[in-house]
């Protein structure tokens, strides 16, 4: 199946021939979905907390910030392009003998009415409009739609101020009084909120190699303006998808698809690459969330509470499996103690508890526990379903009969299968995507995060390739198949936290707008 040269190719990107091998089955055999046994609820997998506990959780995270290594951690290598689809559909298929109306009506294209009345809305106005007048000269004289077609082309093409080269992180997202700033830069002021320690931000953002340079300049041209502002130090790093992380594909027909010259592609493999970078990072506690879920910093300052919510969560559960599993290490460690583990794993870690425990030896009891507690945690903020696409929460069922609590992508669900598809239907949460993980074990250590994925919850999708259909590989999802084996505890945190920019238009919403 390899030549000697495919075989140079796949060594020099640090990848084995067995891990390649291995690739090239999954895609022939298929994704295994996810056996759903119910989706998590209120109650049954998903705590709800009333003001005063929330109160009470934030103070718990207070009263322990200084106290714990954190750090945010920023996935921000996505690129801005599908934030502009619509734009670029357009811009092919505008005709300038007709009105944008037309366009919009004939073309069923309503984003771009949307786009053109809130135009001096977009925190790029500005900029774009000063590039479009330089670019054109007679600008002042052009008719309402001609400005449209010119200012279109001028935030998009090379020859303007080419946004859709750039991830969403280095885009103007929000204007303030003083000019507008970058999702990047607003994630820098965001950590002040909540993701500090003694007046010290880490941040950790992935970006793709081509972008770092941009990223850097625009720290440095921030820093120290943000840190006289916020009187907090910045310390913030920035690291690449691996290329050992990327994974071939394979053709309609299962052949491996090659590049023209013969080489093999190989592809960024999902979020789920991202676990390499995680695992890298020696901190406490670790917040994620992504790039685009950022608003203006006055709405951010009422939304960082549920972030501490989630954290003091997490802190407290987290105590009390540190004590546990010291307790575990004492040899005159009762019974009665063990079953008190074994009720908080079941009630407050969301462990199912296996069904011959009771006739377990002490010694048999000892080592399941300590197995079942010393594991990495992370809290999950949830938010109430309303018709948002992505995953959520459910209690799943492994090939061993084992039940856990985990998110889940739609795509990892069989929705052919209607026992399945009801279990959906029936769910009352998504993922917004707003964690925060343990990643040390009780004695300090860092676990090994490659150590608690499941395999079998990686991806295969369909993509276009220079106009061939291929079968792509994506490893299991970072919060997703990446995650399976930590233990998790999700929370109910309010709709109001999850704000993510898909399409341009998103950023002319109220969150992303300075009253």
């Amino acid at each position: 199946m390899f030549t000697e040269k495919d075989i140079a190719q796949i060594k020099s990107k640090g990848i084995t021939l067995n891990q390649v091998e291995a690739q090239v089955n999954r895609i022939k055999n298929g994704m295994s979905y996810s056996n759903l046994v119910s989706a998590a609820t209120i109650g049954k997998g998903i705590a709800s907390y009333d003001e005063k506990e929330v109160k009470d959780y934030i103070a718990l995270y207070e009263s322990k910030q200084n106290n714990v290594d954190i750090v945010k951690f920023v996935p921000a290598s996505g690129a801005a392009s599908r934030m502009f689809k619509f734009l670029f559909q357009f811009l092919n298929n505008y005709n300038p003998n007709e009105s944008i109306n037309d366009y919009a009506e004939k073309s069923g294209n309503s984003l771009i009415k949307t786009f053109v009345s809130g135009l001096k809305e977009f925190p790029f106005y500005e900029e774009v409009l000063e590039k479009a007048k330089v670019i054109n000269p007679n600008f002042d004289s052009f008719s309402e739609d001609e400005v449209v077609l010119e200012f279109v082309k001028t935030m998009l093409t090379e020859e303007g101020l080419n946004y859709s080269f750039f991830p969403k992180g280095l885009l103007p997202f929000h204007k303030y009084k003083d000019g507008a700033i970058t999702a990047f830069q607003e994630h820098l002021m965001e950590s002040t909120l909540y993701a500090s320690s003694n007046k010290k931000a880490n941040l950790h953002f992935t970006v793709s190699e081509k972008h770092h340079k941009y990223f850097n300049s625009k720290l440095e041209a921030v820093k120290e303006g943000l840190e006289e502002k916020t009187k907090t130090s910045f310390n913030v790093s920035f690291s690449y998808q691996k290329e050992e992380t990327e994974t071939l594909a394979l053709t309609t027909e299962n052949e491996i698809y090659r590049n023209e010259d013969g080489s093999i592609l190989f592809r960024p493999a999902g979020h789920g690459a991202l676990l390499e970078n995680l695992n890298d990072l020696n901190n406490d506690i670790v917040f994620i969330k992504n790039i685009d879920n950022i608003v203006v910093f006055d709405r951010n300052k009422k939304v960082s509470d549920y972030k501490k919510l989630v954290a003091g969560v997490l802190l407290e559960v987290q105590e009390q499996a540190f004590s546990f599993l010291h307790q575990l290490d004492d040899v005159s460690v009762s019974e009665a103690n063990m079953l008190t583990m074994a009720a908080f794993l079941s009630k407050k870690m969301n462990v199912s508890i296996h069904d011959e425990f009771d006739d377990f030896s002490l010694e048999k009891k000892k080592s399941y526990l300590k197995d079942k507690l010393n594991r990495p945690i992370r809290a999950c903020g949830m938010v109430k379903n309303q018709g948002e696409p992505g995953g959520g929460p459910f209690w799943v069922k492994d090939d061993n009969g084992d039940i856990s609590l985990q998110i889940v992508e739609f795509a990892q669900i069989d929705i052919d299968n209607n026992k399945q598809a009801d279990i959906v239907k029936n769910a009352t949460h998504f993922n917004p995507t707003d964690l925060v993980c343990g990643i040390k074990n009780y004695k300090g250590e860092k676990f090994d995060l490659m150590n608690y994925v499941d395999p079998e919850a990686a991806f295969i999708t369909m993509k276009t390739q220079n106009g061939t259909d291929i079968q792509a590989l994506e490893l299991p999802g970072l919060w997703n198949g990446s995650m399976a084996f930590w233990n998790s505890i999700f929370v109910e945190i309010p709709v109001e936290t999850f704000n993510p920019v898909k399409t341009v238009n998103d950023l002319l919403k109220p969150v992303h707008q300075v009253s």
